[in-house]
């Protein structure tokens, strides 16, 4: 059952599937739109649309679409009947041939319907014709049974491979249904519904218990508890505290909560995990490229080896007989249809896609699955990515002729004029900023620290490089110091140190030892300090560690790995990170804390930010290739079995309808099982 797609000049699917085209009176199109159109980031609903919810029109439809090939076999199995057994004697002639034309009409007119429609577009090698000519030519040599035997058979797996289809978008559908339309805004004091694209920054939306986010804000309410399952992947609530960045997509599992709204319906981190997920089909993996340029040469093809079988043989068979050469022909004609291969390898990897989509990773394209599966080295970034991201203070160090809490508060007063992280983990283990402290000529020095004058000295705070800058003395040997070392002088002595250390992820060890278990390479990059880059690499067994890198460093390395020869992913979370990632062959990105730029740039995104969630995509990306591999073998052995034994004059019609669709129904079904594969373990 070969299905051709249309296709604009980006890759973007334009026309509908064969089910919707078959079925689009029935209602099996609405089960499909939802992964083929083009959305605006809304959820807008077209006349006559399916709305993606359960409810019982959803089962309407599916009845209505079986409904032709029910009347059709109810209709075959009584002239079957009729024929071998009861054998009335009005049932010969014109009435027999009627009876078989009607039984035909149910699931034979639409097909015939879409070959004149696809001939008039140009399209003459279409799978409809190909069934047509079978079909009416079985009815020409009086092969009436199995002429509507072949039809009816297509009929039916049509309508098994919409449903696979249907369970396959499910996944991913499920995202497409989780920010609502509306939301209750308090304005005056006073609940109001509206429109959750017309919401303003600044609004503060109510959120009653059991109510979906509608865009992102900052909690204004002290805790909630949140299910992120749709962004996340993660069934386990997620407790937010005051002052915390809330996601649209989310749900409240608590009492009523309030959220102010930060980001555009637009731009919500929500709209842009839908926006990855439309375009995923759009990029096509090169195994299906393949099949499709296969299909277009191979239809052709096989018409012509048809006509070649009826006609040829008339030049050398002494008692050439048309009828039964024409039925070889026409059996051969069934057999050929590439529709196991047209169908369950695309399938295959939307389930791919969709079972990565459950567990919280989005792969952008079906092309990545590929790509990923041949991954050879992890190159990671060490901030974000393997550790939490959140800096706390180690250790105080400060000569004892200073008063260690009037230097801390100096220290705090300064660091508060900055957004480091280094500057929110000092203020976070000093405290409050003592007012009383009055600072005086501050200047941040770039890739040095910060400098002011505090009760008429100078102050400084900042790596060793600020030190030398200023002449400051200092004695400690920095290659002994693990962590990050913030070095303070004041009246141009040097006071001391503080040591800042970043917390490892909880799973980062899970994900180096799954992907030893994989024999896949790893690789930690960080523009942090060498010696704080080896502590970590050392305590998660990564062997190749690299500090002290800018990005084009980090560029650069990358660079050397792929000119060994090594198939590399790069996982990062910062805007700096954005770069190499576009260089590596599969760019990972951290969704959940991750920039903007770096999930635009990535080809994967992790949203719940766990590295464990790396060996997973590997392994979903292996799996689907394996199932893929597993249909197109299955169809070519089987097709290629029944062709010879088709031209031959060994197989029947009946065998042509197992060749074709019970191939395709077994390569669907094989596709489908990874949408049951449990990734977890």
């Amino acid at each position: 059952m070969l299905h051709q797609h249309k296709y604009d000049k980006n890759g973007k699917q334009l026309c509908c599937t064969l089910q919707e085209k078959i079925y689009s009176n029935a209602g099996a199109s609405s089960l499909l739109k939802e992964g083929h159109k083009e959305h605006d980031g809304h959820n807008h609903q077209e006349q006559g649309e399916d709305d993606g919810h359960d409810h019982s029109s959803s089962n309407d439809s599916t009845l209505k679409m079986f409904l032709p090939s029910v009347i059709s076999l109810v209709l075959l199995l009584a002239a079957i009947a009729l024929d071998n057994y009861i054998k009335p004697d009005w049932f010969t002639g014109w009435a027999r041939i009627i009876w078989y034309v009607v039984t035909y009409v149910p699931v034979g007119i639409p097909v015939i319907k879409e070959a004149i429609v696809a001939i008039g577009k140009g399209e003459i090698f279409s799978e409809f014709l190909l069934m047509s000519i079978a079909t009416i030519g079985a009815f020409a040599i009086g092969e009436y049974p199995e002429a509507v035997a072949v039809m009816l058979f297509y009929a039916v797996g049509e309508v098994f491979q919409t449903l696979a289809v249907k369970r396959a978008k499910a996944n991913i559908k499920s995202l497409l249904d989780q920010r609502p339309d509306e939301v209750t805004i308090l304005e005056n004091n006073q609940a109001k519904t509206i429109k959750a694209e017309n919401a303003k920054i600044g609004d503060i939306i109510q959120l009653k218990s059991g109510e979906k986010l509608g865009l992102d804000g900052e909690l204004i309410s002290e805790t909630t508890s949140f299910n992120t399952a749709a962004l996340t992947g993660e069934s386990k609530p997620d407790t937010k505290a005051k002052g915390e960045t809330v996601l649209a997509g989310m749900i409240n599992l608590n009492t009523v909560a309030q959220v102010k709204v930060t980001t555009a319906y637009t731009d919500s981190k929500l709209s842009k995990i839908l926006e990855l997920v439309q375009n995923a089909t759009a990029q096509k993996a090169p195994t299906e490229l393949f099949i499709r340029k296969f299909a277009k040469i191979y239809t052709p093809i096989v018409v012509l080896l048809a006509i070649l079988i009826c006609v040829v043989p008339m030049l050398f068979v002494d008692n050439y007989v048309f009828s039964q050469w024409l039925y070889r022909a026409l059996v051969f004609l069934v057999i050929s249809c590439p529709c196991a291969l047209v169908i369950s390898i695309p399938l295959g990897y939307f389930g791919g896609i969709g079972a990565a989509s459950k567990n919280g990773i989005l792969i952008k394209g079906s092309n990545f699955l590929d790509i990923i599966a041949t991954i050879q080295n992890v190159v990671m970034d060490k901030t974000g990515t393997m550790t939490e991201g959140v800096f706390k203070v180690q250790e105080v160090v400060l000569k004892p002729e200073f008063n260690t809490d009037e230097i801390l508060q100096m220290v705090n007063a300064l660091e508060s004029q900055s957004t480091h992280p280094v500057a929110t983990a000092i203020h976070q283990f000093v405290g409050n900023v003592d007012a009383k402290i009055k600072l005086e000529n501050v200047e941040e020095i770039s890739g040095h620290g910060l400098k002011a004058n505090v009760n008429g000295k100078e102050l400084l705070v900042g790596n060793l490089k600020l030190m030398d800058k200023f002449s400051i003395k200092y004695d400690i040997d920095p290659t002994t110091i693990v962590y990050t070392l913030i070095a303070i002088a004041y009246d141009k002595k040097f006071v001391g140190y503080l040591t800042i250390a970043d917390s490892i992820k909880e799973d980062a060890q899970e994900a180096v030892d799954k992907l030893k278990a994989m024999n896949v390479n790893t690789t930690l990059l960080s523009g942090d300090k060498s010696t704080v880059v080896k502590f970590v690499a050392d305590k998660l067994g990564i062997p190749n560690a690299f500090g002290d890198l800018l990005p084009e460093d980090k560029v650069n390395k990358v660079k050397e790995i792929i000119a060994k020869g090594e198939t590399v992913a790069f996982v990062g979370d910062g805007v700096n990170d954005a770069p190499v990632v576009t260089l590596s062959n599969v760019g990972i990105a951290m969704g959940g804390l991750g920039s903007d730029a770096t999930i635009e740039t990535a080809d994967v995104v992790i949203q719940d930010d766990k590295p464990s969630k790396i060996a997973m995509a590997i392994n979903i990306g292996k799996q689907t290739k394996k199932i893929v591999w597993q249909s197109i073998i299955l169809a070519f052995a089987v097709k290629a079995i029944v062709l010879v034994l088709g031209a031959g004059g060994s197989a029947t019609m009946w065998e042509a309808v197992f060749a074709d669709v019970g191939v395709a129904l077994l390569a669907i079904l094989n596709a489908v099982r990874i949408q049951k594969m449990n990734f977890q373990s």
